[in-house]
């Protein structure tokens, strides 16, 4: 039975923890200031809030208001740069383009029909020289690995191990 997050987002402040420390390792390096990062299935904040600390402009997307309320709540005591959507990924629609998307441990969440449009839609919105972080259950890497490699840009493995997956465009021109 799939975990009812908007229940335990509504009793557990912080319920996920510390941010993946991939992806913390990934943007302790990362060169580009203030970016544009997409959290996709961004929860109560862990991710965003982190990469909203390092100065990035952050626009979070989660089915949960209470998640998206309490990242929001935190991101305004900050003073962050954080944006946030309560929507189903599935249905979730921008025309911006990001340095960055992240996507925590969400896709396997759903079907892999809607698993493999999701992913289709994310990657058209990184932007050339932009990443795609995916962190997922280690079965679904070689189908997700699929969908990046049937895209018409041009992706480059940074990271591929265990259920992570991190990618750049390295699309020329």
């Amino acid at each position: 039975m799939p975990t009812d997050y908007e229940a335990l987002y509504r009793k557990t402040k912080h319920a996920l923890g510390e941010p993946t420390p991939a992806f913390v390792d990934f943007f302790n390096t990362f060169p580009k200031k203030r970016a544009k990062i997409l959290d996709v299935g961004c929860g109560q904040g862990r991710d965003a809030l982190f990469v909203a600390r390092m100065g990035h402009h952050v626009t979070a997307v989660d089915i949960s208001p209470s998640g998206i309320a309490d990242l929001l709540a935190d991101a305004q005591r900050e003073d962050l740069t954080i944006e946030g959507f309560v929507e189903d990924i599935r249905q979730f629609r921008s025309r911006r383009t990001f340095d960055v998307v992240v996507v925590d441990r969400v896709l396997h969440m759903l079907c892999a029909t809607d698993r493999t449009a999701v992913l289709e839609k994310l990657l058209a919105r990184v932007r050339r020289n932009g990443y795609m972080l995916i962190a997922d259950e280690r079965k679904n890497v070689p189908a997700l690995m699929s969908v990046i490699e049937r895209s018409r840009r041009n992706w480059r493995p940074n990271l591929r191990q265990g259920g992570l997956l991190f990618v750049a465009c390295v699309d020329e021109g």
